[in-house]
């Protein structure tokens, strides 16, 4: 069986690629203009190499997909702080990529929580509770958020876990603990590692690895500086609305600019994630719409932007959660859908579903909405099945990491350009606005959130539903 190996996308492509050209791997088309996921090394011909975003390559490599994997350290210690004895090696520090996980909290002074519960947000939610119980907080919470967690201190969260300090200086943060010392690693799998011969592939990588420099310091907490946990109390009925990042920025506007709300410096150029709103008694902050769901659900926001696929991921996860749609908002619509590989042979589930009958087949279904994939496989009768969590480029896994996707398409052309194919539609979402149920029992913020809510549907409805 041949090698195989999981190369890095985005932050560390380009270090990376230069590395295995100085260790003369012939990797021409591994460059920042990468369009597909299968560059090939002119040195090791055998090697099979797939690109991946690097938070799902200690994943691949610990369940023994890939025998070696180049990533963050932060990824590789996030998924051993939950899973340690996960099968995975620390081969090597690569010496690039270096940055540091920083807890931080908001400067300034504060009101402190009398139930004195700390909350804690970060992309890093397994680090994050590590931290919490090696630092003995007594009551904590921890929230995992997909990105832009420097936004939250201090409405939303007491402490932050960050992997950047331009993050903690840029949104007047304040450092309270180095957490990890962080950088590009060479992985392997445990087994992998132990019954086949690696030494080729990995003493090429090594040689071209300069000394590395002195030991750094052990990380240091600086926890004493937390005085409790803060929150900003508002009894006054101001209401909390949360608005995308990203794409769904222009259209937000839109819609906003028909219902005669304003924003200032949204989108903003600066990265300003709390713009002003043109509403007496509203407040806005800028965050992930795959994060909208559970915050709105946690009180951290009465109202929020996000998709009726998030609601959907959400509420599968938490049936009783207090989180409802309130506003078809009509833009954004994409299909949620299963996806296979165009060389398997069926056209539906029904099919799919013989298929995995007849071969006997533990299916594996990649997909950013674990919790939608899941309740599908169930509700389709695809028997036992195995649910890969992915952070995007999921159309990467077919056909060798799994055999099935459940994935948002617009057109469908992106799915049909991997030579992929889709066997059904699971349902249509478009954006929608979601509210928090308790939070009408502010008569003042009830009154406020009834107009807010009046004006989208009324803009919503006078633009047609997008079409693609």
């Amino acid at each position: 069986m041949p090698l195989k190996m999981a190369l890095p996308k985005g932050k560390l492509l380009k270090d990376t690629a230069a590395l295995l050209q100085r260790a003369d791997w012939g990797l021409d088309e591994y460059n920042a203009k990468i369009s597909f996921y299968h560059p090939r090394s002119r040195k090791f011909p055998g090697l099979l190499l797939k690109v991946f975003h690097e938070k799902d390559i200690p994943i691949q490599v610990a369940v023994g997909n890939y025998d070696l994997g180049i990533c963050s350290l932060d990824w590789v210690e996030e998924l051993l702080a939950k899973y340690p004895s996960s099968a995975l090696v620390k081969v090597k520090d690569l010496g690039y990529g270096r940055s540091t996980l920083y807890m931080a909290a908001a400067s300034g002074e504060a009101s402190w929580r009398k139930d004195g519960v700390i909350r804690i947000a970060s992309e890093y939610p397994n680090l994050a509770e590590a931290f919490a119980l090696r630092s003995r907080l007594s009551r904590f919470s921890i929230f995992p958020v997909w990105g832009a967690a420097e936004v939250y201190p201090p409405e939303n969260a007491d402490l932050v876990l960050l992997s950047s300090a331009a993050a903690v200086e840029g949104n007047g943060l304040r450092q309270v603990a180095r957490v990890l010392e962080s950088g590009a690693c060479l992985i392997a799998n445990r087994q992998s590692w132990a019954a086949k011969d690696l030494s080729e592939v990995v003493n090429s990588i090594c040689r071209e690895v300069p000394p590395a420099p002195e030991k750094t310091p052990s990380p240091v907490s600086l926890l004493s500086a937390v005085p409790g946990s803060g929150i900003i109390h508002r009894g006054d009925g101001t209401v909390r609305l949360a608005l995308p990042d990203g794409h769904q920025q222009a259209p937000t506007v839109a819609l906003l600019n028909r219902c005669g709300i304003t924003l200032d410096d949204y989108p903003s150029s600066t990265g300003n994630r709390r713009p002003n709103i043109s509403l007496e008694g509203v407040t806005v902050k800028v965050i992930r719409p795959q994060d909208m769901p559970l915050q709105v659900a946690n009180g951290n926001f009465d109202l929020a932007v996000t998709g009726r696929d998030w609601l959907a991921e959400h509420l599968y996860q938490f049936p009783s959660s207090p989180v409802k749609e309130l506003v078809n908002l009509n833009f954004g619509r994409v299909r949620v859908v299963a996806v296979v590989s165009q060389d398997m042979a069926v056209d539906d589930a029904a099919g799919l579903r013989c298929l995995v009958e007849e071969k006997g087949l533990s299916l594996r279904v990649a997909s950013e909405y674990t919790n939608i994939a899941d309740r599908y496989a169930r509700d389709k009768r695809l028997g036992p099945c195995r649910v890969i969590p992915t952070w995007g480029a999921t159309e990467a896994f077919l056909p060798e990491d799994a055999d099935m996707l459940i994935e948002n398409t617009e057109t469908g052309r992106t799915i049909a350009r991997h030579k992929l194919k889709i066997i059904d539609t699971l349902f249509v979402s478009t954006a929608c606005l979601v509210g928090h149920t308790g939070s009408v029992a502010n008569p003042v913020k009830r009154e406020r959130i009834r107009a807010i809510t009046d004006k989208l549907r009324a803009a919503a409805e006078e633009a047609p539903v997008e079409n693609h």
